[in-house]
């Protein structure tokens, strides 16, 4: 239900005039919060703290925060079942960000797309520690809710 309300949030927020070169980063940061608001329920052990340090590029490394961050990798399509989609993951960009952060995030994406390869997703999440560790370390300006 919520990630309908995303879609439909985003959608509304392209179509409106005047945007037509895409997000702008109020609307962003407003689907980000979306996203966030659905998966720190599900890990009581990632506090407000832990997930604004993620956001800010303190990545920790153990269950819970990876299987949030997992969390938010799966609804932004960027990851599932621990596979990065990096398909899916350049549509999501075009949708989801402002158009200033494209270039730099088609390029870490691409440099980024080996780096689910080998690793199992349960019980730890690994992948999207691994992918999110990754994008952070090759853009610039990081991005994550």
């Amino acid at each position: 239900m919520k990630l309908d309300l995303l879609l439909i949030i985003v959608a509304v927020g392209i179509s409106l005039p005047g945007s037509e070169a895409g997000v702008t980063e109020e609307q962003m940061w407003s689907a980000g919060k979306l996203m966030r608001d659905v998966c720190l329920p599900k890990y009581p052990k990632v506090t407000v703290e832990v997930a604004d340090g993620i956001r800010n590029g303190q990545i920790p490394n153990n269950k819970d925060s990876n299987c949030y961050i997992n969390c938010v990798l799966e609804m932004m399509q960027a990851i599932k079942k621990g596979k990065f989609q990096v398909e899916a993951s350049l549509k999501q960009m075009d949708v989801l960000l402002p158009d200033s952060y494209k270039p730099e995030y088609r390029q870490g994406i691409n440099t980024c797309k080996d780096s689910t390869v080998g690793l199992k997703n349960a019980p730890n999440c690994d992948p999207a520690h691994a992918l999110l560790s990754c994008l952070k370390s090759n853009i610039k300006v990081f991005v994550f809710p």
